[in-house]
């Protein structure tokens, strides 16, 4: 599920600044030689709240070995578990308060050989944990 919203002309801006500033660290990675040669990994990127005040964090995930990441090996099982598909990942049993402060996670790379593309916007922090478990884990 993706939830998207209009945008006006200095968001999008903002927006594609974001964008390209990923596509930068993610070129830069020293472990990009690792990705390319056919192992699993996914350049992760959570994003708390607007456009206008965003706090975006991003990490390179490697899992073979699993690393990159504060919880390389967690999030590599469960990706594993699911067979690299983010949004099949299960939902854990929480309760989350019904605070509205937006939280979006964006992954790219491969899985098993096939390209994963995945975003999507939670309405907080603990509903994007329950429902992505360690995969978005990125702790500053």
């Amino acid at each position: 599920m993706m939830h998207t919203t209009t945008a006006t002309a200095p968001r999008r801006a903002a927006r594609a600044g974001l964008t390209a500033a990923a596509l930068l660290l993610a070129a830069a990675a020293p472990a990009s030689a690792e990705a390319r040669s056919g192992g699993d990994y996914l350049y992760l990127m959570v994003t708390k709240g607007d456009s206008r005040s965003s706090d975006t964090r991003g990490t390179l995930l490697l899992c073979d070995p699993p690393q990159g990441h504060g919880r390389a090996t967690e999030a590599c099982a469960q990706l594993a578990a699911a067979g690299g598909d983010i949004g099949a990942l299960p939902a854990a049993d929480v309760y989350c308060p019904m605070l509205y402060a937006p939280v979006t996670v964006q992954a790219s790379g491969q899985w098993n050989g096939r390209p994963v593309e995945y975003r999507e916007t939670f309405s907080n922090g603990c509903v994007m944990a329950a429902r992505t478990g360690a995969v978005f884990a990125l702790e500053s």
